[in-house]
């Protein structure tokens, strides 16, 4: 199956033995008859998985507006078979499949959302065997998987003794800051037990750590003039031009060492034209970590560079108001490792293995960054194929 398309920038998070006990539990596992008849209609119904997969991408998904596809997954989920389906106050789709005992809960998602915005032109066209389309990899190819999985659990009569929640999410990409995942591990979220999220295509790869993350918008204010006749007013664009050089000059010392660490001015804007103070210069940053330490650390020496450029400018104003900022925080992704030695990691390098590959495991930023966080047992994997040009 195809899909172009990968989940967002991925690094080894370190290689770990698979355990003995966990490659012959898969081995059983893959030999039960239930799981081999799963296995011959996922081939089987393979066309179909790709025609689900081409029908959600065809919906357009962008950030903060996943409700015509959530729509369609109820529908795609309840055809299926599950025995609840509801949309939560986020806007995430879960489907129950209630187990046999149901005393746990896993929670199996792939994210609605794409990060493109209002308006992309989503038709899916297909060269060969490839198909192109924005999100039709990240994550139309996660959703989809979810399904199939659904689907194929169903006709080979597997039960489970656990619950599984066949979930579409909301708010992973960008400014979505993975809304939809702190809802479900929040306080009116389904008290998941552990959590496995299939975004994009890379089959070999189990991402066991969360790369931790913050971005800011930070907006420096004064009152505007002339830039001959109101000379001495504050000017939010020095102030912001001094505080970039603080915080890079500081944040390169910092990177040197320790756990890698990267900080990144993205956008910058304001003012109104070449003679005129403006009133206003902003610019939005990212910074990202493998530590919640470092990162808080990095953090740190951002906030510090604000404040010295508001003084400093401050310093330099010969009349009029005096310099103001607002500084936003857009987006708060936890990090964190879920240890290699752990089974559900174990089970799913064992898996990885018993299909034929070489299991990589990983870290980067994605729904499983919230449970990680938190200590709950979740790995991200990759839905099958091959995919590229995952933001593109």
């Amino acid at each position: 199956s195809t899909g172009v398309g990968t989940a967002g920038a991925q690094e080894e998070s370190g290689q770990a033995a698979l355990q003995e006990q966990f490659r012959q539990e898969m081995a059983r596992v893959r030999q039960n008859p239930a799981v081999r008849e799963a296995m011959r209609i996922i081939e089987e119904t393979d066309d179909r998985t790709i025609q689900d997969q081409i029908e959600l991408t065809e919906i357009p998904a962008p950030p903060f507006n996943e409700d015509a596809r959530a729509a369609r997954y109820v529908e795609m989920l309840r055809e299926v078979g599950v025995d609840s389906v509801w949309i939560d106050a986020e806007g995430n789709v879960l489907g129950l499949r209630e187990g046999t005992i149901g005393e746990e809960t896993l929670i199996f998602s792939g994210h609605l959302d794409t990060v493109f915005p209002e308006g992309t032109d989503v038709t899916v066209t297909q060269r060969g065997d490839t198909l192109f389309a924005p999100g039709i990899g990240d994550d139309g190819r996660g959703i989809t998987t979810v399904l199939a999985v659904l689907r194929a659990m169903n006709r080979a009569g597997i039960r489970t003794e656990d619950d599984i929640l066949f979930t579409g999410t909301v708010g992973e990409e960008g400014l979505g800051d993975l809304r939809g995942m702190k809802h479900l591990f929040g306080p009116d979220g389904p008290d998941a037990d552990a959590f496995i999220s299939v975004d994009g295509t890379s089959a070999r790869r189990v991402t066991n750590a969360g790369l931790g993350s913050h971005r800011y918008r930070v907006t420096f204010e004064g009152p505007g003039g002339h830039s001959w006749g109101a000379f001495g007013l504050v000017n939010p664009h020095h102030a912001l031009g001094a505080a970039i050089e603080d915080w890079v000059d500081a944040a390169d010392a910092y990177t040197m060492d320790g756990p890698r660490t990267s900080y990144n001015v993205g956008r910058i804007g304001g003012g109104t034209s070449v003679n005129s103070i403006p009133f206003e210069s902003w610019m939005e940053v990212d910074m990202r970590s493998h530590t919640v330490e470092t990162l808080n650390g990095i953090d740190s020496l951002f906030q510090r560079a604000i404040r010295r450029a508001v003084d400093e400018q401050n310093e330099l104003r010969r009349e009029g108001e005096p310099l103001t900022v607002d500084v936003e925080m857009i987006g708060d992704r936890p990090s964190g490792l879920i240890a290699p030695e752990t089974p559900l990691v174990q089970r799913g390098m064992a898996a990885t293995m018993e299909l034929g590959m070489e299991p990589a495991l990983g870290r980067s930023s994605t729904d499983s960054n919230i449970p990680i966080s938190m200590g709950i047992p979740a790995i991200t994997i990759g839905g099958g194929g091959e995919g590229r040009g995952a933001h593109s």
